[in-house]
């Protein structure tokens, strides 16, 4: 039986394609209008593991899905680095001559607006996700429209890319988590990364002792952020992403963390992931 992973977005969308790279062509995709729903599904028992996005290279952080893992019982299993490549299409036989307006969803209309500034007679329209700004076209015969979004929209729905790659930073990359419920959890294979929560204390050097005891095990720290704790004006949640070459190493820092950190929870151990 494949397994069912809930995405972020639709058919064709890049949340498929890390999926896929990540598990395989061989699943059941469970598409979600929101991160909220994808969270929902996992942790109901409805999708076996779910696929969303948690950083890209040029918007940063998205800091509410930090607040959606921070604030459910879920596990991080896995992760996907994803090269983002936004490509402008249309129904086939048309030209960007043709084109009137142009359909995406807002961000990818931002990474792009530098090819698209180009252009000032086409009306920019905002939707909720790029591959089914694609799929709308095609469904609705829409001649003069043209949208923004992934090679693999393309390919489902039959359309022309009439502009390739034209997101402004070429060097454009989007960090994808895979999450699942605890008691669903496989042990990771010779894990190399974890990700973890913490708060201190609103104290002069009360941080700068959890991350001494993070150097001192030579772990390298490859993420910090800061998260505003609910309920507590002007407090934060830490997250860090901590790189390390064995377990044990891990462990040992972990546990030197422990003594001066509070509210201290592991959200995953995990292999760090792979660029496509």
């Amino acid at each position: 039986m494949n397994p069912t992973i809930a995405i972020q977005g639709f058919e064709g969308s890049f949340h498929q394609i890390a999926a896929q790279h990540y598990f395989g062509p061989a699943l059941t995709l469970a598409p979600c209008a929101t991160f909220t729903e994808v969270v929902r599904q996992v942790t109901c028992g409805e999708a076996h593991r779910g696929v969303m996005a948690i950083e890209n290279s040029i918007a940063g952080s998205i800091l509410p899905n930090y607040n959606l893992l921070q604030q459910n019982e879920l596990q991080i299993s896995g992760e996907v680095y994803l090269t983002i490549g936004q490509h402008l299409m249309a129904l086939p036989g048309q030209s960007l001559d043709d084109i009137r307006e142009v359909h995406s969803h807002p961000m990818a209309l931002l990474q792009c607006a530098d090819f698209l500034s180009q252009y000032p007679h086409l009306r920019l329209v905002e939707t909720e996700d790029t591959a089914l700004s694609a799929k709308r076209i095609r469904d609705n015969q829409l001649a003069g429209v043209a949208a923004v979004a992934g090679r693999l929209a393309a390919d489902l729905f039959e359309m022309d890319i009439l502009a390739a790659d034209i997101q402004s930073a070429k060097e454009n990359y989007t960090r994808f988590l895979v999450v699942e419920r605890p008691e669903d959890a496989q042990s990771v294979a010779r894990p190399n990364k974890a990700s973890l929560y913490f708060h201190t204390v609103n104290t002069p050097g009360s941080l700068v002792k959890v991350l001494s005891c993070i150097a001192d095990h030579n772990i390298n720290l490859s993420k910090l952020q800061s998260i505003p704790h609910p309920g507590r004006i002007w407090e934060y949640f830490i997250l860090a992403d901590l790189e390390f070459d064995r377990p044990e190493q891990f462990q040992d820092a972990l546990h030197a963390v422990e003594q001066v950190a509070e509210g201290l929870r592991v959200l995953g151990v995990y292999q760090k992931g792979i660029t496509y």
